[in-house]
């Protein structure tokens, strides 16, 4: 016996699907609800399964003949049907037996098919607007139209200075659940509070006190980043325009043997200077020079080589004379803000085995939009150091703050008391060397 199975949103709906289909010899075996799987079935009401046979035809010589299952409330009991019946019931009208079959369900026919349309209707205009909700959002990267206009125009902000979809989702998210809705009517103190927020996710990292000699600070990087440059910079603040309490000793190391005329720009900023430099391509070297003034030398600044962060094997070869520095060098990555933000992480993640203390943001002057770096640096938990912003060595450069972050954020109201109170930092001693 071969078992069919009809699905409809009613029994009556199947036992007309049923007779559509088969006519009206069959015998209901089973019935169940059901409820379509997938998006569908989010909105859709549950419907009726019906497992069914179909009766067979007996034939017998001189005369076919075949069986008739009764459906429930007829009055005739089944009889004998021969070949001659059927072709007379083939003149039958077909509607005629749908509505006896209906009728014997129990169901108004009129009524049922009625229902029927109108439940349709229903399902599948729920499910378009549902569509068409989800296809807006894909389409506009907007969120949903019930948003309140002050996220909703705290979303373009963010979008707008670069902030990744993740710190921006994250952001958004804790503007749902902390902000009640007096703040959330005005969107200056929504700024606010935002602005405390992305402070807060920025970490500076803390530059040692005087020690008696031997601070050990080495950058590293990708080509193209102003290495060199940050090194000359920081030699300068330290050195003939340091206004600490006493002269600091300094001394300058290249090892950038690939970078032409890396060794002589580094030169002419010790000449003018009066600061040592010294060139350096290989580990024993290095070494050797790091032990002979680590003593007698307050700052010892290491300018490396170079390298893509594609470059797996150099960059391995680079670990190898950074590690000579010794466990205790402070070691920088130096990092462009103007990086497009994939680049970013791509360079974050492979300096990584360096054990990098702290970033130097360089070029900050070649950017409108920093939210792509503190987004990149807050996903990572890694500190700022330094921040450059030029090329004039004797002044384009900074101890990082938090407030200079967010005065850089494009468009959006900074009151600069107010961030000073939640972030408070020492301009003029910014590059005092300790007590």
């Amino acid at each position: 016996m071969q078992v069919y199975v009809e699905r409809g949103v009613s029994k009556g709906d199947c036992l007309q699907k049923i007779v559509s289909k088969y006519g009206i010899r069959f015998t209901v075996l089973r019935e169940k609800t059901y409820r379509p799987s997938g998006i569908r079935g989010l909105f859709s009401p549950e419907g009726v399964e019906l497992e069914f046979c179909l009766s067979p035809l007996r034939s017998s010589a001189p005369q076919e003949t075949e069986t008739y299952t009764q459906l429930p409330g007829e009055q005739a009991p089944p009889r004998q049907r021969y070949a001659s019946d059927r072709r007379d019931d083939s003149t039958l009208d077909f509607v005629e037996a749908k509505k006896r079959v209906l009728a014997a369900a129990g169901k108004n026919p009129e009524q049922v098919f009625q229902q029927v349309q109108e439940e349709e209707k229903e399902a599948e205009q729920l499910i378009l607007d549902k569509l068409r909700q989800i296809e807006e959002k894909i389409a506009t990267g907007k969120e949903p139209k019930t948003e309140h206009p002050s996220l909703v125009q705290l979303l373009t902000l963010l979008r707008e200075n670069d902030f990744s979809e993740r710190y921006t989702a994250g952001i958004l998210e804790r503007s749902r659940k902390e902000l009640p809705l007096e703040i959330l009517e005005d969107f200056n103190a929504v700024q606010d509070r935002v602005l405390h927020w992305i402070g807060e996710s920025i970490k500076i990292f803390p530059i040692p006190e005087l020690q008696k000699s031997g601070r050990v600070m080495v950058l590293i990087g990708p080509t193209g980043v102003g290495k060199t440059t940050t090194v000359a910079k920081l030699a300068a603040k330290y050195g003939p325009l340091y206004s600490g309490k006493r002269p600091i000793s300094i001394r300058m190391i290249t090892i950038d043997a690939y970078k032409i005329g890396a060794k002589a720009q580094l030169e002419d900023y010790g000449d003018v200077m009066e600061i040592p430099v010294a060139y350096i391509d290989n580990r024993r070297d290095l070494r050797r020079e790091i032990d002979l003034y680590r003593e007698d030398t307050d700052l010892i600044l290491v300018d490396t080589i170079g390298r893509s962060p594609r470059d797996s094997a150099k960059l391995g070869e680079m670990k190898e004379l950074v590690d000579v520095c010794g466990s205790k060098a402070e070691v920088h990555l130096a990092l462009s803000a103007s990086t497009k933000t994939s680049d970013m992480e791509h360079i974050l993640q492979q300096f990584e085995p360096f054990n990098y203390q702290a970033v130097v943001l360089t070029k900050l002057d070649e950017t409108r939009h920093i939210g792509n770096v503190i987004s990149a640096l807050a996903e990572r938990g890694k500190p700022v150091s330094y921040i450059t912003d030029g090329q004039e060595a004797h002044k384009n450069i900074s101890k990082a703050s938090v407030i200079r972050f967010l005065i850089n954020l494009d468009e959006f109201r900074v009151d600069r008391e107010e961030i000073e109170k939640r972030f408070p930092i020492a301009e003029a001693n910014q590059f005092q060397w300790g007590n």
